[in-house]
This record gives structure tokens, sequence and C-alpha cells, in this order.
């Protein structure tokens, strides 16, 4: 006889490695609490874990999905269902466990209570137009990422032969070295297709993903124009409009496809596959190719002007620059606003990768990214620091926690510092924005170049001025880490202080 449990749950994060275990744990932990038993499926970056059955939905009593991207719903219409971020598993799963047992199945859904409502004002949204663009935009970014990770570190170790090595005019030519080169470009060339694919994707299902790559690869080619005649040429060539122009090419490839599915919604259900091995992909290319065609001269001229901005930051005060990246990346963690710092890394990467060494681009390209990296390390390093060093101050539990962030952090996974941060948002927060400030200031300061986007101190056999990077990361972690430490101390002397004081009131 197969095991039935009492709730049901789901999560999962963009990039599909340490949120979605962590609210998975989050969750059964506050189960077991609860005395209810529960089963998690996760969307990790290795698919879809403890997948969740037909049996499964008709014997639990309640659905959560704590998830920042795309959940098969519709399986659960008749159970009562909470659905939130992959953030609210972690921070509250038993007030989400709490919302789903109170909720009504969404087949007779009613007007949501003033309890409801107070518990959405808490942070549990109810499928917000926010928080539906952040999960379509997170889908096409976790897809993208491990493109970014493949390409970028293979073109970073093509280097270890010789700067020049992949050019065979070169004296440092090495074959080998150039044929890691190619691989790694054609990864990073892939980055916005796959972005735009899987945004589209997210919205429209299956049908989203032939225009979303057609709209990526006009994103990065551009309107192919004639140098002779001006005219658009199929044989001319274009300018790209990059990431942004991903971005907007697979929401719009994804609403077109949404569009068409109402447009053909009257074509009987026999025909089903007609639709969508001939309509939809025909009539959505089409469509969404000229949108992006036409839209390639404003894209373009967008696109320089940020990347003007971005280069006239960089030439300005490495410190305020710096101190936009930490603050940045240690804001959330993973989220939203540290993946646009990073995203701005990995751009400013491939455009200096695609140029090549020893140019402006590359330079500055890889500085950003150095100091970007730098940034994402520090925080995991913050709690290792403190941890270690003030041990009694800690419970076991974080004391566990700590040694894994010395394997998280040094592997460029920031999301390990999240448990503790949740735990006391103030001052924690600034401390790890101090932290990461810190390193990417020093960063800056001290020239450092990676070429690669991900890796932390595995690629550091590429890294320009290896030692003076892993020092600024390190006196970031230190001073943070020292600042920790004193806010966990004050914590822990009014806790006993308190204890010591009860028996003399009594």
């Amino acid at each position: 006889m197969s095991e039935h449990y009492d709730i049901l749950a789901c999560t999962g994060c963009p990039t599909g490695i340490a949120h979605t275990f962590m609210a998975k744990e989050g969750l059964e932990k506050a189960a077991k609490e609860k005395g209810l038993t529960i089963k998690v499926e996760t969307h990790g970056q290795e698919g879809v874990k403890n997948a969740i059955t037909a049996e499964d939905i008709a014997n639990a009593k309640a659905v959560v999905i704590a998830a920042d991207v795309n959940v098969d719903e519709g399986r659960f219409a008749s159970k009562p269902m909470a659905k939130a971020g992959v953030t609210a598993g972690i921070k509250d799963p038993a007030g989400l466990i709490d919302q789903a047992l109170a909720a009504k199945p969404a087949k007779a859904e009613a007007a949501p209570t003033d309890e409801e409502l107070a518990m959405e004002n808490h942070g549990f949204e109810k499928g917000g137009i926010g928080q539906e663009i952040y999960k379509h935009l997170m889908n096409g970014v976790s897809h993208m990422l491990v493109f970014v990770v493949a390409g970028g570190v293979l073109t970073a170790i093509s280097f270890l032969w010789g700067i020049t090595s992949f050019d065979s005019t070169a004296a440092d030519y090495n074959s080998f070295a150039a044929m890691l080169k190619i691989i790694g470009g054609i990864a990073m060339n892939l980055m916005v297709p796959i972005l735009s694919a899987y945004i589209a994707e997210s919205i429209a299902g299956r049908p989203g993903l032939v225009p979303g790559f057609v709209a990526g690869m006009i994103a990065i080619q551009g309107l192919p124009v004639s140098a002779e005649t001006g005219l658009i040429d199929a044989g001319g060539s274009g300018v790209g409009f990059g990431f942004l122009g991903g971005i907007i090419g697979g929401f719009l490839a994804g609403y077109v496809v949404e569009g068409l599915k109402k447009v053909f919604s009257h074509i009987p259900e026999s025909l089903n596959g007609l639709k969508a091995i001939f309509l939809y992909p025909l009539c959505s290319t089409f469509i969404v190719g000229l949108a992006m065609l036409a839209i390639s001269g404003p894209m373009v001229a967008i696109n320089e002007g940020m990347m003007s901005f971005l280069e006239s930051l960089q030439g300005g005060s490495p410190i305020v620059l710096g101190l936009a990246i930490g603050c940045m990346c240690a804001f959330d963690m993973g989220g939203p606003v540290n993946k646009a710092a990073y995203v701005t890394g990995t751009m400013l990467l491939g455009a200096g990768l695609s140029a090549g060494p020893g140019t402006a681009e590359y330079l500055s390209g890889t500085n950003f990214m150095a100091a970007v990296s730098a940034a994402c390390i520090a925080p995991p390093l913050v709690t290792s620091f403190a941890t270690i060093v003030g041990k009694k101050y800690f419970t076991q539990e974080d004391r566990d926690a700590g040694l894994v962030n010395l394997i998280l952090g040094c592997t460029h996974i920031t999301e390990g510092a999240i448990p503790f941060m949740t735990k006391n948002i103030w001052p924690v927060m600034p401390i790890m924005m101090l932290s990461s400030s810190i390193a990417a200031i020093l960063t800056l300061l001290l020239g450092v170049h990676v070429p690669a986007p991900h890796g932390g101190f595995l690629v550091l056999p590429v890294v320009d001025q290896p030692l003076a990077w892993v020092g600024a990361i390190l006196v970031g972690a230190l001073v943070g880490g020292l600042l920790f430490l004193l806010f966990k101390k004050s914590q822990y002397d009014k806790e006993r202080k308190a204890e010591n004081a009860a028996p003399k009131a009594a």
C-alpha cells in the first residue's frame, strides 16, 4: 500500500541549486512540527525529482507551491492551494502551509477573506503580474546560466595556453586551445537564444520555443543590411541588440503564441496536431520575426546607450561602481536584484570575450565580472568565518551550515548565506552588503580580471592577479564576519543575561 500525504509541495528557483532545496527542507521541517506528512517535488537544475503522482494528489489535503519557475498547477485544480515565490518556503514555510490548509479549491474559489488578504500582504502573492513576469524571466535565466558557465569556463581555460593561443597566426598558437575557444564561443553565443526561448516557453509552453529561439537569434544578429546598397539584404550583416532584445523577444514570442491559441481556438480538437506542428510555429515565427527585425534599429540604439552608461560608470569612481555591485549582489542573494548585476556582468564579459584579449572591451568586461564574482563569493564566507571563530554563539545547525558555505562561497554560490540573513534581516543584510561592496571595490581598485562568469576559486588559473582577487574577497569576508560575530555575541549575551535574571525575578 502506497503512502498518503497530507500536504503536497513543489519548490523551484531560477538556478535550481540552493533555494529549491532550502525551501524543501523548510517545508518538510514545518510540516513535521505540525504533525503532518508532506511530499515535496523539486524543480532543480537536474530536472524534476520526487515527482507527485495522481494518487498523491487524490489523497492530499492541500498543495503548496513555493517556486519562481513554471510548475504544472493544473493537476492540483481540485485541491486547496497556496502559491508564493520560493523565498516564502524558506522564510515562513509554516505560514505557507497554514494558508494552503485554509484555502478553497481553485475550481470553487470564493472571494478572499480578510485573513487571506492579510496573508497575501505578508508576502504570499496570488499570481500577481509582477510575480508572473519575474517567473517567466527567471525561467529563461536559469536555462541560460548553464550555457554561460560552460561557455565562459571553456573559453577561459583556452587562455591557459596563452592569451592569443586560439589565433593560428600567433606565436603561442595551440590547436587544442583553439578548439576549446570555438566550443566555448558557441556555448556563449547560445545564451541569448536560450534566454529568449525559455521565457517564451514559460509563458506559452512548447509552442513558444520556436518563435523564442528565432527572436533570440535575431537579437544577437540584428537586421542584416548590405554594405553596398544600405538596404535589407539576407547576405548582409547586422548589429545585434543582446540581452535586452532577447528578453523582449522572449516575452513577445510567448504572448504572440498565447494570442494565436485564442485565434485558433475554434478549430476542432481533431486538428490539434495541425496547430501544434504547422499553424503555431509558422504564424508565430512570421509575426515575431517581423516585429524583432522592425525594432532592431531602436533596440541597437538603446543597447548602445546602456553600454555607454556602464562604460562611463566604469570610467568613473571604482568605489561608486563597487558599492553598487556589492549592494545589488548581497541584497537578495540570487534574487532579481542580484541577477541584474550578474547578467550585466555576463553581458559585458561576453562582449569582451568576443572582442578578444587586450582590447578595451575585454579589460572592461573581465574587470566588471571580477567585481561581480567577488561580491557573490563574500557573503557565504562571512558566515563561515563567524561560525568557525565564534562557535559558541551559533547553534549546531548554523555551524554545520557555515562549514557548507565555505564550499559554496568558494564556488560562487551566494544562496548559502540566505538562512543566516532571514533570521535577522537587520543588521545581517547591511553587513552582507558592506562585505560584498568591500570585495568588489578592492577588486576594481586592484585591476583584477576574471574571464569566466562563474566557478569561483575553481577558475583561479585563468584569473589575472589571482592573489589580489582572493585577498580582496577575504578582506570583505573578514570585515563582514567580524561585524556579524559582534552582532551574534551581543545577541548571545542578552539571552544569557535574560536567563540569569529570570530566577531572581521569580
